[in-house]
């Protein structure tokens, strides 16, 4: 039995949370969010104001699945309370990012702009670091959709090693190679 899982999710004051055939909602002040759990594998209750996960069965799926529900529970009830962020960092000479609307428009060197359309729930904001790179601060409720909507972003123009040109995660290592050497 998984460890994480045996501890029930506490309910803040402020956040409202209902189960209904495994499935969970949550709403806060910065969200809200549903999500869906397989009723083969675990049983979702909510007692007071407390979540708490338990495996259907001594399968090896059920116990696969007791903890990884009861953290994405976590999750959704830590992102409707403070939200999650990721930060972009953009790398490159003209490289920029512009916001209008739900449409993010980036210029990253290539003939056309890259236009990425905000889902629901996702907010952008565009910044600048001190050496002038732009940055890009992707938040939401969903832990999923930040983390998806920053991957997806990062795809249009991954960094490359030889020079660092490219879209990041700010704070992200990236391993730079030499470049070819002549005689």
């Amino acid at each position: 039995m998984s460890r994480i899982g045996k501890l029930p999710v506490k309910i803040p004051a402020g956040v409202k949370a209902s189960v209904a055939n495994n499935v969970v909602s949550v709403e806060g002040p910065k969200g809200k969010l549903s999500q869906g759990f397989d009723t083969v594998t675990v049983d979702i209750v909510l007692e007071g104001d407390e979540i708490k996960v338990s495996p259907k069965s001594a399968s090896r799926a059920s116990n696969a699945m007791h903890g990884t529900a009861r953290s994405i529970i976590a999750g959704m009830v830590n992102g409707v309370v403070n939200g999650y962020q990721k930060v972009l960092e953009i790398k490159g000479v003209g490289f920029k990012a512009e916001l209008k609307g739900k449409t993010l428009t980036l210029a990253l060197g290539y003939a056309h702009p890259c236009i990425y359309e905000l889902p629901e729930g996702i907010t952008v904001t565009i910044g600048e670091t001190p050496d002038r790179n732009p940055l890009v601060t992707v938040s939401g409720a969903s832990k999923h959709m930040v983390g998806q909507v920053a991957s997806d972003i990062k795809h249009f123009y991954p960094v490359e090693p030889y020079k660092g040109k490219g879209v990041r995660i700010h704070g992200e290592y990236v391993r730079r190679k030499e470049g070819k050497k002549t005689a």
